[in-house]
């Protein structure tokens, strides 16, 4: 590893940022139900992880702008994805 004068690593905001997102129980929870390999929807998730519609839609939006989570739309329904 290359002597870095600051001592800092360039790698750390992203691995920062990437804690953060799991760092919530309820995304580690969304997170964790997804990792059957299937898409599902908000509101399957919401019930899974026991929290209004609402509240995981806000953290299905963190999830999905912080490139962990695909989404797709069909209908009125969103689907989500690892």
């Amino acid at each position: 590893m290359t002597h870095r004068p600051n001592g800092r690593d360039p790698r750390a905001p992203g691995l920062a940022a990437f804690a953060s997102l799991v760092a919530d129980e309820t995304r580690a929870a969304c997170l964790l139900a997804l990792l059957d390999g299937r898409a599902w929807t908000a509101g399957e998730l919401a019930r899974h992880a026991g929290v209004a519609a609402s509240t995981l839609s806000e953290h299905l939006g963190r999830l999905v702008a912080g490139g962990l989570l695909a989404e797709e739309r069909q209908g009125r329904h969103r689907y989500v994805r690892l």
